[in-house]
């Protein structure tokens, strides 16, 4: 009878230590990356009673959910992700749940632990936007012009209105926008096809002057078909070369009587100082950014680990694992195998099934109560008897 009553109370303790686990796992339910565990109970040698033997994690995977931060990540695979704290100790996560902060860092959201990237020799380091943070300025070096300039007489009694092309942003070599204005008129060489070009700045002052020269067929001339101007700033004279086409080929400017005028400038290069527009991680974890559409960066790409035994890790904090021994896990980059792709703008939320939850409480408050029981019946045994003693004294 006495061992009976120990037995149930061994028996209460346990399904009291599995019910906290059922409720650390309904309390998490909304942490993103968490992973529920599952209590596993032993008999005690000798029949003498049960005990929690230890919690194994949940491996399987919860669902991925859209956010719309570029820095919010998740793993469609088995890999977790690697953070590193001031103290250098390393962590492992599910809960992609990421930012950069005021040093460019990328770091965990809740715990501010460095974000690790994986380097090619497979080597451990952040990832940083500093020095990402802009492009640097390009001058532009070169401009085409194309369209059509109606032939003029070349007498100069006849009127002849010039032809303007306005509003051409280039960069200087300071990497300061400047609008140029260019100007075709009649050329005062009077010869045929042959046209005067101005090209001033939005001031007025004059940067360059040239002629250009078309065929009969209406074509650029070889010796007339580029001019060059010079841009002046603070970071020195930039040069800027003007091309009206390939000579005798229909490939920029013309001179055709069937036409009218009017002409269109693409400048070929050149911007000012770019500062981020937008970022995202590829599949392959690689943050790639963006300044405009033709200049971009990649940065970092992020590491993954993966372990012997998952189901062994303890989860500190409801979303990080700690103390991992290195020779049981092993680190790689997304993409690879079993560590899986990355699906940026998402987060993997906890992998916690209210249904699972409550049958388990069910059946643990079933055993609680047989539990109980037990204990009830070896108490009223045990008073019986010593009320029979007693009574036989």
């Amino acid at each position: 009878m006495f061992q009976a009553l120990f037995t149930s109370l061994s028996g209460l303790f346990s399904f009291s230590r599995s019910l906290n686990t059922v409720s650390n796992n309904v309390s998490n339910m909304n942490t993103p990356g968490f992973r529920g565990s599952d209590s596993f109970f032993a008999n005690i040698e000798g029949n003498l009673g049960t005990r929690i033997v230890g919690e194994d994690l949940r491996t399987v995977a919860g669902d991925a959910r859209q956010t719309g931060n570029a820095t919010d990540l998740a793993v469609d695979g088995e890999g977790y992700f690697v953070l590193r704290d001031p103290q250098g100790a390393l962590y492992y996560t599910r809960a992609g749940q990421f930012r950069f902060n005021d040093d460019g860092i990328l770091v965990d959201s809740v715990n501010n632990y460095e974000v690790m990237a994986i380097g090619p020799s497979g080597s451990l380091d952040i990832i940083s936007i500093e020095g990402l943070r802009t492009v640097g300025a390009v001058p532009t070096t070169g401009v085409h012009v194309s369209g059509n300039l109606v032939p003029v007489s070349n007498s100069a009694t006849v009127p002849a209105t010039p032809v303007d092309l306005n509003s051409i942003t280039v960069y200087d070599a300071s990497g300061t926008a400047r609008v140029l204005k260019m100007q075709f008129s009649r050329a005062a060489s009077q010869i045929p096809g042959s046209f005067d070009v101005v090209v001033q700045d939005d001031t007025g002052a004059t940067l360059g002057t040239g002629e250009v020269r078309f065929s009969v067929q209406g074509l650029p001339q070889a010796g007339y078909s580029t001019m060059d101007i010079v841009l002046p700033s603070a970071a020195g004279d930039q040069t800027i070369t003007f091309d009206f086409g390939t000579p005798g080929a229909f490939n920029g400017m013309t001179s055709q009587s069937g036409t009218p005028s009017g002409l269109s400038a693409k400048v070929d290069d050149g911007h000012g100082v770019l500062p981020i527009t937008s970022m995202k991680f590829d599949d392959k974890g690689v943050l790639q950014l963006v300044y405009s559409t033709t200049e971009k960066r990649s940065g970092g790409q992020v590491a993954l680990a993966l372990f012997a035994n998952e189901s062994a890790l303890k989860l500190s904090g409801g979303r990080v694992v700690s103390g991992v021994d290195p020779s049981q896990r092993e680190l790689g980059a997304p993409g690879a195998g079993r560590y899986g792709k990355i699906a940026g703008s998402s987060l993997e939320m906890s992998n916690i099934d209210l249904t699972r939850e409550f049958a388990d409480m069910i059946i643990i408050q079933r055993g609680y109560q047989a539990s109980s029981r037990v204990m009830t019946v070896s108490n009223e045994m045990i008073e019986q008897l010593y009320n029979s003693t007693r009574g036989g004294s």
